[in-house]
């Protein structure tokens, strides 16, 4: 399968892992909304959130990693969105919001961020060491 998010999971493409459990993995997006934002997928290939089997799992393992993203960026804001198209995996955003961060009372999602390297992972480990 030429899936890029199995790809990920499996080690064969590198990414900025901050959750992991028997059933999820979540990473920063390198093409980020916010700094801090996180896709969530789950390890078994499914090309729509709705798939998969486990949904309360599902939420479950971004419950955790919403909180996390709320202490690591001091924000109470973090928005979710489930679109699927752009990748055929299953997939949830999670992005902190924050004043002023130049998104107004709505995502603007080509209004992309660009972060250096220590930043992403400095963000990663913000996240880690919250969960």
């Amino acid at each position: 399968m030429e899936c890029i998010f199995c790809k990920i999971i499996a080690g064969e493409i590198p990414s900025y892992k901050v959750y992991e459990d028997e059933g999820y993995f979540g990473f920063l997006d390198i093409n980020p909304i916010n700094k801090g934002h996180v896709l969530v997928i789950p390890k078994k290939h499914y090309r729509w959130v709705w798939d998969d089997e486990s949904i309360g799992k599902y939420m479950e393992a971004c419950q955790k990693i919403v909180s996390a993203q709320k202490k690591a960026f001091d924000t109470d804001w973090v928005v979710s969105t489930i679109i699927g198209e752009e990748v055929e995996h299953a997939h949830i955003w999670l992005i902190p919001r924050y004043n002023n961060d130049g998104h107004g009372g709505a995502i603007d999602f080509s209004n992309r961020k660009k972060f250096s390297e220590d930043e992403l992972k400095e963000a990663a480990e913000l996240i880690i060491n919250n969960l």
